[in-house]
């Protein structure tokens, strides 16, 4: 694909909550898959600074934390995710 990422969002996003990716001090988190059901620990985060560099690791099948005001981030599979590029 080409095109700059402008947005990640959740196919089926909770009820009545935008969510977005979370970002940290560290960049945007993500759970490897290489941990298998352990993914989600903190100590296997994988962090990116920019939405390009998420979306190619989403590719690769990591996951994706995600978060609404007021609610806590989940990790999101990659086919609960869609990538929007700016054409």
């Amino acid at each position: 694909m080409t095109g700059q990422v402008i947005r990640i969002e959740r196919v089926s996003p909770r009820a009545g909550k935008m969510e977005e990716p979370e970002f940290t001090a560290k960049g945007y988190k993500l759970g490897d898959p290489a941990h298998g059901k352990h993914k989600n620990h903190a100590e296997h985060a994988v962090y990116v600074k920019t939405l390009d560099d998420a979306a190619e690791l989403i590719g690769k099948g990591f996951s994706l934390w995600m978060g609404a005001k007021g609610k806590r981030a989940s990790l999101i599979s990659p086919e609960s995710l869609r990538i929007v590029r700016a054409t």
